[in-house]
């Protein structure tokens, strides 16, 4: 992973055999076992971003971790209510080389440029409805002090030594590279250049004094980690790249560099000449969160989901795991691990010019609206591709026309002139297919809608469960299109309230749509807020009705009251969400005269 060549110790290296986690050797060294393991409340869940670094404005790649683990705690909140059983954070990132160089080279002290970078995210995330309980900076006196705790119980532990660190380094990368992971590229004037292989960013020969860490202890603590628990980094292909990075050699790793190289970061304690590497101190700010060094930090971990980008998964997963284990704790509960996002085909440059301003996009498409599309369309296993016409597409069809047009029909006036949740006729819908009766109305396929939509919460959480908040979607919308097509097949604008054979099956059908959308409104709230707030509001559900123990999907098809039946809706809120292409339309005609 890193090439490290130690030509020298700088007095005593340490011994050979640490002690660690109570046992002495390397060989059991960072044992971990699931039954051993610190004790994880299932009431409670922390759910984290990565910090992001402040070197650039937000793009739409960040703001897609935010809003992933933005879903996903949302979706928990529904399940387990009361905000005290679920912490969530994001933040900024704001020390090391990139931002020293970055604030020179814009004529800013370093703290002036990430005061000025990290209000953007801030702003950004609270424009998006991002729901995060803390928002954590790299240089807040609390996270200096969480640390340097974290640096000296390292040093206790026998686990850190100082040496002579040698390999190639990419200040854009904040990391050391080993020889297979470099590649040359030919610059502008035709010269050959040593450069990342993944990112393409260029590289150094770096060889100087150095604190370092003995990750080449936790290989094997790391293996056994994994393959007992199956689950901690997910997808799947995810979880056995970094089994396979684990087969290799895992060389000792450099935590510091030279004060007078690196000045902007936290000096390591008792030793002003040497900075604490910039991704220790980054990754440590998951517990800066929940109190540490206080003992309040234990309530929380290692019950963590981390949501990450694929580029910083060897950070996460080998890095700071064994950080962890050296340090007596355990590795996070989950990694959720996601991949990125393309342009029009390309990837997001500078250079091309092709980086996409996500406050642009949540002004064009609506917070809600971009909301949605980057959930439905990412796909955590491969990366996605963002361009104009495909939200525009995506957005009428399935909120503004499916989901809207279907609220607008079961509520209209000419339809529903009552403006209440009509009767369920069980003598028109019985709860056993292929009743016979004058009045039984109900087809195959009205019950298999009724079945789908009534497995579809454990079918959404599943889903969250595994990371696959695109597929909750997808289940949504799916059943969203069988609603409209009980609503076309029935057309109750065909019948007439004043029949006594119409109405019954009038009310049901009613009853059941908007059962329905219920149902899909609740189950939105993580992804669309707004809209799914706009939506159970024009149902008349309540504050206290929209979680998911409260989610009794038709009680009257299962021969139980309803709380809703004969219940008022709520006032008219106007278009669930107008067309795109509609409005844009106008603008564009508006901008012409």
């Amino acid at each position: 992973m890193l090439r490290v060549s130690v030509l020298r110790l700088l007095g005593c290296a340490g011994p050979s055999r640490v002690s660690l986690l109570g046992c002495s050797g390397p060989r059991h060294c960072g044992s971990y076992s699931p039954r051993a393991r610190d004790d994880v409340h299932d009431a409670r869940a922390y759910f984290t971003t990565p910090i992001f670094y402040v070197n650039a404005a937000p793009h739409i790649g960040h703001l897609y971790s935010a809003l992933l683990a933005d879903a996903l705690c949302r979706h928990r909140r529904l399940r387990v209510p009361g905000t005290a059983a679920t912490r969530f954070s994001t933040g900024t990132d704001e020390h090391g080389l990139k931002i020293q160089q970055a604030a020179a080279t814009a004529g800013l002290a370093p703290i002036e440029l990430c005061d000025r970078v990290s209000a953007q995210f801030q702003q950004l995330f609270r424009e998006a409805g991002i729901s995060s309980t803390d928002f954590i900076r790299t240089t807040q006196a609390r996270h200096r002090v969480a640390v340097q705790h974290f640096w000296g119980v390292l040093k206790s532990r026998g686990l850190l030594y100082k040496g002579l660190y040698e390999g190639w380094y990419c200040a854009s990368d904040e990391c050391f590279l080993p020889e297979a992971k470099i590649t040359r590229q030919l610059g502008p004037s035709g010269d050959s250049w040593p450069v990342s292989l993944e990112s393409g960013h260029p590289v150094s020969w770096t060889k100087e004094e150095n604190y370092i860490f003995r990750l080449s202890q936790f290989r094997e603590p790391l293996q056994r980690w994994l393959r007992s628990n199956p689950q901690a980094i997910t997808p799947e292909p995810f979880y056995h790249a970094v089994l396979q990075w684990l087969e290799e050699e895992l060389p000792d790793l450099s935590v510091s560099r030279r004060s007078s190289h690196l000045h902007w970061g936290i000096p390591v304690p008792g030793d002003d000449s040497q900075t604490i590497y910039v991704w220790l101190d980054a990754l440590v700010n998951y517990l800066t969160i929940i109190g540490y060094p206080n003992a309040e930090f234990k309530s929380w971990w290692p019950a963590t989901s981390h949501i990450i980008g694929k580029d910083i998964l060897k950070f996460h997963a080998i890095y700071w795991p064994a950080l962890l284990l050296g340090a007596g704790l355990s590795p996070p509960h989950r990694i959720y691990v996601h991949s990125h996002w393309t342009v029009c085909g390309q990837k997001m440059s500078k250079s091309l010019g092709n980086v996409v301003d996500p406050r642009i996009c949540l002004d064009r498409y609506t917070v809600d609206g971009f909301r949605y599309f980057l959930l439905r369309q990412g796909v955590p296993n491969w990366d996605c591709d963002y361009y104009d016409e495909k939200v525009v597409k995506l957005l009428d069809s399935e909120l503004a026309d499916a989901l809207g047009g279907l609220l607008n029909r079961c509520t209209a006036n000419r339809i529903n002139p009552s403006g209440t949740y009509p009767a369920f006729c069980t003598t028109c819908f019985p709860s056993e297919p292929g009743s016979t009766g004058p009045l039984v109305r109900a087809l195959a396929e009205d019950y298999a809608l009724i079945s789908a939509v009534a497995t579809l919460p454990k079918q959404v959480a599943s889903y969250y469960d595994n990371f696959q908040i695109y597929k909750a979607l997808e289940a949504v919308a799916c059943c969203v299109r069988q609603t409209n097509g009980f609503v076309q097949r029935h057309a109750p604008w065909k019948l007439n309230w004043e029949s006594p054979v119409d109405a019954p099956w009038l009310g049901t059908v009613l009853h059941v749509a908007l059962e329905c959308l219920r149902v899909f409104g609740t189950l939105l709230q993580p992804v669309t807020p707004n809209l799914a707030d706009k939506l159970l509001s024009r149902l008349g559900v309540s504050a206290t009705e929209r979680g998911l123990g409260e989610l009794n999907f038709l009680p009257r098809f299962y021969g139980h009251p309803c709380s809703f039946e004969g219940r008022r809706l709520g006032p008219e809120t106007g278009l669930l969400f107008p067309r795109l292409d509609q409005s844009r339309a106008w603008q564009v005609k508006a901008h012409r005269t």
